[in-house]
């Protein structure tokens, strides 16, 4: 990714174009002028001035009253505010670029502007500098220790904890539901899990997690487990638990996730139930790939899916959001040619990627309480989750690039070949019900709506709050977030055009998505068996859940 190239084209354009930039400098200019007046009638009056700017609700580098109470930090703050304002607005008014330069252009200096945060500096952060007086200085200390363990443990490469590792295991105080490795293979553990209700659901339901990280995010602990709520309301509850591939897997491509892992999942649960009807759900990367599966069964006239459920998925890559800046065709060449060396692609590049689309949350704030306020990142279970990366076989990882984000082909009749059969979104005809989250950076809800869109079978699309983990992962119990619904449309097979004519015919409803879609589900079909037992007789029994892939 060239960035030096794109930040002198776009000084090139402000050059010939001045009008925009001249503007939002003479306005920095005067207000910088207002901030010294201000600043030096309150130091002369020992009062305080009103602000000059504020920072956004949502930003939470600002929370020490000190910010605010003492003349310094409130001075520093506000000339950081205008010189971000400024240097964002200067961004934004270069119009001589193709869009994708645009918005890495905006993304990077997002990046810088978050870098040079005072909150990030011993000398310009009250909270780091009290603590430094407290500790005598041993908060740098412990810090510059803390830095020197990251270093170690990334080999080189600094990585920042950003929870206690020890603190979990899973089996032991994550991914604890019980249950049964019931059949693996090369590419995958197959868990179902124990009943806890005398009757169940007579459609098994498989989960298709993604494969960037582990399958526990939908298992954490017992209060915010989605699996251990589904098993509760009575399903029959199936989850495909992904390997770590190593360089030894790295001819397995997207088709044979499909064949390997959903089609072959699908093919052990009619075994083990007895049954040829199944609803599936698929998270992010797995609900792309039940897609795709749905599209190929469809050609092969299989209908065993009878109800589908997309979390936070991306079938039309258009508007892939902030994750597009990291993928073009140079950075795609580039990737093969390190993936082709190693037979994968490290599950950390993903990770770094992900974490700089929040970078304040996901970077700089374990910066500064690691390093400058010297102190261990707390226990918690998603960012446990999230440092839990896996490796990318090379040959999935170029055709997804390639196919997907780059050429986004999956969305074009025919656009892909899976096993030789050209496939076609149109052809679905199942039942689907599209969850996605009003903040994901991800997965942005308006791309995911435009995917929802190709489907010809009735859809339910629903509006989460939240982001593209926190989102999803919103027991009812907690009461948070709430999620948007049209229910004007619940009737009809077609979506709107427009998503935001969607979105101004929907109502808000507090509390968690995962009621609405135990409503969407019991109307598809409400029939009950007798709960089944994991494996049945036609499989032994291999390991209790979470197997052994999940430790590689």
């Amino acid at each position: 990714m060239n960035l030096y190239s794109i930040y002198m084209e776009a000084c090139f354009n402000l050059w010939k174009e001045p009008g925009k930039a001249i503007a939002v400098q003479t306005q920095f200019y005067t207000d910088t002028f207002k901030l010294w007046h201000n600043s030096t009638l309150d130091l002369y009056t020992n009062e305080k001035s009103d602000p000059i700017i504020k920072p956004d609700n949502a930003d939470r580098r600002f929370r020490n009253p000190e910010w605010d109470s003492n003349l310094f930090f409130r001075h520093i703050k506000q000339s950081y505010l205008l010189a971000s304002r400024c240097m964002m607005e200067t961004a934004e008014a270069v119009n001589d670029l193709d869009e994708k330069s645009r918005k890495r252009l905006q993304f990077f200096t997002r990046q810088i502007i978050d870098s040079l945060s005072p909150t990030n500096f011993v000398y310009t952060n009250p909270t780091v500098m009290r603590e430094t007086i407290d500790t005598h200085g041993n908060n740098l200390i412990k810090g510059m220790q803390n830095y020197l363990r990251d270093l170690q443990q990334g080999n080189g490469e600094l990585k920042i904890n950003m929870t206690d590792k020890k603190a979990f295991k899973p089996g032991k105080n994550i991914a604890t539901t019980s249950g049964k490795v019931i059949y693996q293979n090369d590419l995958h553990q197959l868990i179902q899990y124990s009943a806890t209700t005398t009757k169940v659901y007579k459609r098994p339901l498989l989960i298709i997690p993604p494969w960037i990280n582990k399958y526990y995010i939908l298992d954490l602990q017992p209060n915010n487990s989605m699996i251990k709520w589904l098993v509760d309301q009575g399903h029959t509850v199936f989850v495909i638990s992904w390997i770590n591939p190593n360089k030894d897997l790295a001819d397995k491509n997207f088709e044979h996730y499909m064949s390997e892992g959903l089609l072959d999942a699908l093919d052990q649960i009619e075994n083990v139930c007895n049954i040829n009807e199944v609803n599936a759900l698929g998270y992010c990367l797995g609900g792309t790939l039940l897609a795709a599966g749905l599209a190929y069964m469809a050609v092969k006239q299989d209908k065993r899916i009878k109800a589908a459920t997309f979390l936070t998925t991306l079938i039309d890559f258009s508007e892939p959001g902030d994750l597009g800046v990291f993928i073009d065709e140079q950075q795609v060449s580039k990737l093969e040619e390190q993936m082709e060396k190693e037979g994968f692609l490290d599950g950390k590049s993903m990770s770094s990627a992900f974490n700089m689309l929040r970078s304040n949350d996901l970077i700089w704030s374990f910066y500064i309480n690691n390093y400058l306020m010297g102190k261990d990142p707390m226990a918690f279970d998603l960012l446990y989750w999230n440092s839990d990366n896996t490796r990318l076989p090379a040959a999935m990882q170029s055709f997804y690039l390639r196919n997907m984000y780059v050429a986004n082909k999956l969305k074009d009749p025919g656009g892909i070949k899976l096993h030789d059969v050209a496939i076609d979104i149109r052809n679905i005809n199942t039942p689907s019900y599209f969850i996605s989250t009003s903040d994901d950076h991800i997965t942005p809800w308006k791309s995911t709506y435009d995917g929802a869109k190709l489907l010809s079978g009735p859809v339910k699309f629903v509006l989460g709050g939240s982001g593209h983990i926190a989102g999803i992962v919103n027991p009812p119990v907690d009461n948070k977030h709430g999620y948007r619904t049209n229910k004007t449309l619940s009737k009809r097979k077609k979506l709107p055009a427009n998503p935001q004519t969607w979105l101004e015919g929907t109502e808000q409803y507090g509390g968690s998505w995962w009621l609405n879609w135990q409503d969407w589900i019991n109307d598809s079909d409400n029939r009950k068996v007798n709960a089944r037992k994991p494996g049945k007789r036609l499989y032994e029994e291999l390991q209790d859940a979470p197997g052994c892939y999940v430790f590689m």
